[in-house]
């Protein structure tokens, strides 16, 4: 694969086969590591039909290398499945920088997200349709399935430390998915979660790998504060973890004076206000977008907004897991050419394009310098500014049509000529309210009622004490409701209780009580 074979060398490539028993038994023209590489030199050039995409792997080697007809390519990819490549990207799935280089951590803390991607087209078959079912819009069903995939991204580099595969999306949702990658988190990371992922038994299982966690809350949510800090924040408990919850009104001021105002609450394990000032959570918080950016990498520019090739699973599973190891690759390639500097100054195109030019030279001298380096190198890109994003919705059957027209987004990337936190005071805690019990009201029962008739029994004996049994008999009512409706009568005050299960009308009421 030219000079991305330094980083995934054949010695390696042969490990894993021998591991996951995919290691041919005897000499073959088409041996498996050769599979590994044409499979992953597919994802590379998803536009080209896999004899060209052959064609370009041994371009270097003239007459001398084999050319199989397309039949042989597909039985080569059917020997290998998908196995291998999955366990290929679990040895490649590593932390590539450490985060105390420029742009990767957050003092100290390794900033990593996960999020799920649901925008892989793939072919519209049978089987491909009986795994991943049909993808439903607001305008009927769409012309192809996707994929439900989950990944767990570090942020400051790009890389991806793990992803998951999940059935239909109506059965397998996003927090299912995160769960089995749970076990990629250790001490020292900071794991940035969208209103998705806010649900207390999910954080509990977060926060008990040892990671914190940053976490935009759900609308519904409305914690009570316990502690109120310093800074402003407060501190509250989901379930019996105590965490720290930011209230931020953001206002962006545009170039010619326009204002964006944004709430964001967020909730955080980083309990120390000293350390973690509240504006530098909120200000953090949108870190998290990195891993979009990580998908619009893997769809937009490496696969151009192609669909996937294979029309049943073993074969989408094997494309998906050799998609995400180019894209691992690639990421090695840009962090290792900008060493001490923030890898977001990585051009990903430019290091794409040099892998593919690079395929067709064959492999690389020792001596000389890799390509990939040198093209990153010389078209770095600018500092990231702050800017407000447009969010336009193109496609039409898109369920975000309608959040876009309620945003007050500009209608073109604005620059940010001023960014200002101001952290909210908690919430005042909410009066204590009965949803079953009603105010009392002042207007008499009103006529032929329960009440109405409970009310001219009483009053035939104003200071007898009336239990449930006597009540139900004079009134010949004997719906099971009657005692719950005498607890509540007695609340609001039209009845007293002196005893358990014993009533009298209350003097103030006895000409006339609250509405019924």
């Amino acid at each position: 694969m030219g000079a991305l074979t330094a980083y995934l060398p054949p010695e390696l490539v042969e490990a894993v086969l021998a591991e996951t028993g995919r290691l041919q038994q005897r000499l073959r023209l088409l041996p498996s590591v050769c599979g590994v590489y044409f499979v992953l030199t597919m994802c590379l050039f998803p536009h080209l039909g896999m004899a060209l995409v052959w064609e370009k792997l041994i371009h270097a080697w003239g007459t001398r290398a084999t050319r199989p007809t397309a039949a042989a390519l597909r039985h080569l990819r059917a020997r290998l499945g998908p196995a291998p490549l999955r366990a290929l990207f679990e040895v490649l799935a590593v932390p590539l920088a450490s985060p105390r280089t420029p742009g990767v951590g957050y003092r100290g803390l390794r900033t990593v997200a996960f999020d799920g991607c649901h925008s892989l087209h793939v072919p519209d078959t049978v089987d491909n349709r009986a795994w991943l079912g049909r993808v439903r819009t607001r305008l009927g069903w769409a012309g192809y399935p996707a994929l439900n995939v989950m990944t767990l991204l570090d942020t400051g580099t790009r890389g991806l430390l793990g992803a998951s595969i999940g059935e239909n999306r109506r059965l397998c949702g996003e927090r299912d998915l995160a769960r089995t990658l749970l076990h990629r988190l250790t001490t020292g990371m900071l794991v940035l979660l969208d209103r998705g992922f806010d649900a207390n038994d999910f954080l509990s299982q977060v926060h008990a790998t040892g990671a914190d966690f940053l976490v935009r809350m759900a609308a519904l949510r409305t914690p009570r504060a316990h502690t109120v800090l310093p800074d402003g924040s407060f501190l509250t408990t989901f379930g019996t973890l105590t965490v720290r919850i930011v209230h931020a009104r953001l206002t962006l001021t545009g170039p010619e004076g326009e204002l964006l105002e944004h709430d964001y609450r967020l909730a955080t394990t980083l309990l120390d206000p000293v350390r973690h000032p509240a504006g530098d959570i909120a200000r953090l918080y949108h870190e998290r977008w990195e891993i979009e950016t990580g998908y619009r990498e893997i769809r937009a520019t490496t696969r151009a907004g192609r669909p996937l090739r294979s029309g049943h699973r073993a074969g989408l599973e094997q494309e998906l897991w050799a998609m995400l190891i180019c894209h691992q690759l690639l990421r090695m390639a840009i962090t290792d050419a900008l060493p001490g500097r923030d890898p977001d100054r990585g051009c990903y195109t430019a290091a794409l394009e040099a892998a593919r030019a690079s395929i067709t030279t064959g492999p690389l001298p020792d001596d000389r310098p890799n390509p990939i380096h040198h093209s990153v190198q010389r078209h770095q890109l600018p500092p990231r500014r702050a800017r407000i994003s447009a969010r336009r919705v193109k496609h039409p059957t898109s369920r975000y049509i309608a959040c876009e027209r309620s945003l007050p987004r500009p209608r073109a990337s604005t620059p940010v000529i001023k960014l200002h936190v101001a952290i909210q005071p908690p919430p005042p805690p909410p009066p204590p309210r009965n949803l079953h019990i009603r105010r009392p009201g002042t207007q008499p029962a009103l006529p032929g009622t329960r009440r109405a008739r409970l009310t001219a029994l009483m009053r035939t004996r104003p200071d007898h004490l009336w239990t449930v049994t006597e009540l139900t008999t004079g009134l010949g009512d004997t719906s099971r409701g009657l005692r719950t409706q005498l607890t509540e009568w007695a609340t609001l005050g039209f009845l007293e209780r002196p005893e358990q299960g014993h009533y009298r009308l209350s003097p103030t009421f006895l000409t006339e009580g609250p509405e019924s």
